[in-house]
């Protein structure tokens, strides 16, 4: 996904106290199409842009949080992501009546900056490298553990970073990413974005045809419908890491040709995904229930299909990694290579991403990590913030109360939610 700005734009609480977005703020939208998007286009879109290899660590988490607990989390993170993202459309349609020309906000990061300034723009960055950067970390750990249970290699090499078939897996990795993140234009990567898509639907639709035979043939032991509360947190990182998606949505919505029927189009879309999402965390669960692992896949029995199924979406994560990493090239070339392309500074971050997965041991851990720490803060932190510094003068006590209430919610989720998956992963670290 990227996110972008075009021209410039003239905004503020009114037209005698403004503020400049200027041109060197600005920021391209390769993969954005300039043709207007119908109803049935924008859901795809959306489908896309959230449903991601995060939902394979389902049910695991539910596994962790009890099934009922981690439904009703995953539909409450849904309903408080789709606020999130209204929250962004109401503030940028409410600044683009002072917009002067024709320039338009475009992208979170320029609601960031005309309405906090560098700080605004500064943080909405900050938290797009750390998420982009941590999907990818996670994909590599997907990578490498599905190939390790794949194809047994040697144990290593006895040394730090290189003392498993996993962290041998991701080292092979680099050279490759190096060369396909070097490619300064997206234009033939991004229908394998697609492409990534589809196969994981068809993935999902295979893993949950094993779950419903292993279930029919005999009833797991260990099935539990509630857990504690730091369990509770745990699933809570990984329900905002796999809604993920609040970037896309100012974009989304200004490609729409009805832009009326937006809400309605991303509220379907949020509760088709928290259905689909919920049912397959379930059904993974009852197939498996305690020994069901942080990969669901790595539960299925070794055959032709499950091994097909497992290296596809290697294959798939593989090339969908350079696509994911572009927002963070994005931030990082905009502030430090004056918005040109730079390989170098490229490689860096593909470098210091790959030695993050060589450490972390166990995907759904990350997953919650993420989720609870970058996650939090775009999808309940930065609109509740952005939409109530705007409407602040004109809300009445209600309004106030649930935007200050979404960022104290957020940021004590961020911070609870946290704590408790660097617990886990250190934890999980040790017995590794």
């Amino acid at each position: 996904m990227a996110f972008g700005c075009k021209g410039e734009a003239v905004i503020g609480e009114s037209s005698d106290n403004a503020t400049l977005l200027p041109k060197e703020e600005e920021e391209e939208t390769p993969l954005l199409e300039n043709t207007k998007s119908c109803l049935p286009k924008t859901f795809a879109n959306f489908f896309i842009a959230i449903v991601g290899a995060g939902v394979l660590g389902l049910p695991y988490t539910f596994m962790k949080t009890g099934w009922i607990t981690g439904v009703l989390t995953l539909f409450a993170v849904a309903a408080l992501t789709y606020h999130g993202m209204m929250l962004l459309i109401y503030t940028r349609r409410r600044l683009d009546l002072t917009l002067i020309g024709d320039s338009k906000i475009s992208s979170f990061g320029d609601l960031g900056f005309v309405v906090c300034g560098p700080v605004g723009r500064f943080a909405v960055d900050v938290m797009i490298v750390l998420s982009q950067s941590g999907f990818c970390i996670g994909y590599l750990i997907f990578i490498g553990n599905t190939l390790s249970h794949l194809v047994s290699l040697s144990k290593g090499f006895g040394i730090p970073l290189f003392s498993s078939a996993k962290c041998l897996y991701i080292w092979g990795c680099l050279p490759f990413q190096l060369g396909l993140t070097s490619i300064p234009s997206l234009t033939l990567l991004a229908p394998l974005s697609i492409f990534a898509d589809i196969a994981q639907i068809g993935a999902m639709g295979v893993v949950m045809v094993e779950d419903v035979q292993t279930f029919t043939n005999q009833f797991p032991s260990g099935i539990e419908a509630f857990g504690t509360i730091s369990t509770f947190y745990y699933g809570l990182g990984v329900a905002l890491y796999s809604f993920e998606g609040v970037g896309m949505a100012i974009p989304l919505e200004t490609e729409m040709k009805d832009k009326s029927k937006y809400g309605k189009v991303l509220a379907l879309a949020m509760f088709f995904i928290a259905l689909m999402y919920g049912t397959f965390g379930v059904m993974g669960y009852f197939a498996y229930g305690s020994s069901t692992k942080d990969i669901v896949l790595s539960n299925m029995e070794k055959g032709v299909l499950s091994t097909s199924v497992k290296l596809g979406l290697c294959v798939n994560l593989f090339f969908t990694f350079p696509l994911m990493l572009n927002p963070a090239f994005e931030v990082f070339e905009r502030r430090f290579s004056n918005g040109n392309y730079c390989v170098w500074m490229r490689w860096i971050l593909v470098l210091g991403v790959t030695m993050v997965a060589l450490l972390v041991p166990n995907f759904a851990d990350f997953m919650s990590l993420v989720g609870s720490s970058t996650c939090c803060a775009l999808g309940f932190i930065l609109p509740a913030l952005f939409h109530y510094q705007v409407f602040r003068g004109e809300m009445d006590r209600k309004g106030a109360f649930v935007d200050l209430g979404l960022i104290v919610l957020g940021v004590f989720f961020g911070v609870t939610g946290t704590c408790y998956s660097l617990i886990e992963m250190f934890s999980q670290g040790k017995h590794v």
